[in-house]
Parts: C-alpha cells; sequence; structure tokens
C-alpha cells in the first residue's frame, strides 16, 4: 500500500443474522451496515424490523448468531474485555434517559466514570464540563425528578459521553420529548459531534428526526432494505 494507512470504517454489521427462541423468531437476517468515522446514520424501518437489535449488536450488548460485528477490522467477539469496550469505546443513549432519581445530574455522569483511571476530584470537574457544554451547569444538583424531560436527556446524552467514547449509539432519543425539545436535542448531536469528534448510529421511527442525520438506513424484515441522503429518497441496499 505504499506506507498508507487502511482506514476501516468505524463499525460495520457483516451479513448478520440474530435469532431468539432457538431459531423460532429471526431479528435479523443477513444484515450489512458500514458507517465511517465521524458520521451520522439514522436507522429507521417499522416495529420489528431489527433497528434495535443491530443498535445491541453495535453495543456488544448480544453477539450475532451468525455473521460478524467489526469494529474497525476485529470482530467484537475477540475483544480482550466486553466491558472496557462499552465504558470506552460505546456511549448510549436510550429513549428513556435512565437516569438514577436518587442521584443528582452530576453525580449520574460521574457515575458513568467508576471503574476508569479518573480519580473523584477528575470525575466531578468533567461532570461539571459537561454540565456547562449542554447549559445546566446550574442544575447540577438537582435531581432527574427535578428537571424537565429535554433537560434530562441532555444529562443522559452527555452522560454517554463521560468516557470519550468514539461511537454514540441513541435508540428513540427524541421518543418522549416534545417538538421543541426534539429540536433542541437533534442541535445538539450536531455540535457535540463536531466537538467531541463521534461517529452516531441512531434508531428513530420519525422521519424528520431522521432528516437530521448525514445518511439514512431503512431496515424491514432483519436486513437493511434501502440507504439514502434523506428518509423520502432511499435507494435499493
Amino acid at each position: 500500500m505504499n506506507g498508507e494507512t487502511a482506514v476501516h470504517p468505524a463499525i460495520r454489521a457483516v451479513n448478520v443474522t440474530k435469532e431468539y427462541r432457538a431459531g423460532d423468531v429471526r431479528a435479523l437476517d443477513g444484515a450489512d451496515l458500514s458507517v465511517e468515522p465521524g458520521e451520522w446514520v439514522a436507522i429507521t424501518g417499522p416495529s420489528g424490523s431489527g433497528k434495535s437489535t443491530l443498535l445491541h449488536l453495535f453495543a456488544a450488548l448480544d453477539q450475532p448468531t451468525d455473521g460478524a460485528v467489526l469494529l474497525g477490522d476485529r470482530d467484537l467477539r475477540e475483544l480482550p474485555s466486553v466491558d472496557r469496550y462499552r465504558r470506552e469505546v460505546i456511549g448510549m443513549v436510550f429513549q428513556l434517559h435512565n437516569l438514577l432519581p436518587h442521584l443528582d445530574a452530576r453525580r449520574n455522569i460521574e457515575i458513568a466514570m467508576f471503574g476508569t483511571h479518573r480519580a473523584r476530584r477528575a470525575r466531578r470537574i468533567r461532570a461539571n464540563e459537561l454540565l456547562a457544554e449542554v447549559h445546566l451547569a446550574d442544575k447540577a444538583a438537582r435531581k432527574p425528578p427535578e428537571l424537565s424531560g429535554g433537560e434530562r436527556q441532555r444529562v443522559a446524552l452527555v452522560r454517554a459521553l463521560a468516557n470519550e467514547p468514539s461511537i454514540l449509539l441513541a435508540d428513540e432519543p427524541t421518543g418522549s420529548l416534545d417538538p421543541i425539545s426534539v429540536q433542541q436535542t437533534l442541535e445538539l448531536f450536531e455540535q457535540l459531534r463536531e466537538r467531541h469528534g463521534v461517529t452516531i448510529v441512531m434508531v428513530t421511527h420519525d422521519r424528520d428526526v431522521a432528516s437530521a442525520a448525514d445518511r439514512v438506513v431503512r431496515m424491514d424484515a432483519g436486513r437493511v432494505t434501502a440507504v439514502g441522503t434523506h428518509p423520502g429518497q432511499p435507494t435499493p441496499a
């Protein structure tokens, strides 16, 4: 290669199949998807199409029955520590923020850094910096029930970035938000991508939300059936 370094996708599913109940249920059926470093990809499709299952495989929360999920050029099944991968490479955001209601916003972010090399003071500084980045510095001591839905999702989003992951996985991150909070959250995704350089893979059923991404992928019956730059203009996969 004349000294050149090969550039691999950030993460990739290669002919991935996922079965449950001893093969009675096939959630994924030969799905292929490649996501480039720094790209924002939205995965759409009807309920039961395999969107969230694929996201869970990317997060190494489960393993494919067949095929492979690759981080760069390495199969996730070959990683020496799946826990370390989830802690250091992947950040996850869910439809329901999954914050601990008895902890304040700062502590909810700090807890994501437990088990890392950061000392207690460093964790607190990092949490404060992230809250300031999403304009919630003045609400660091408030617990989730004292925050609005949009504020809770902002805390959840920066919690996912606490350990400086390279890939952010988001499963219906705007599904429980009002329209104003949806727009604010999408703008925040773009801003944080620019500042932190993360790759984003987002599952959504909302066509308007999907249109904020660089590329939209449609799934149906466990397969990637179409790709495109806009949810209204897909091309066959």
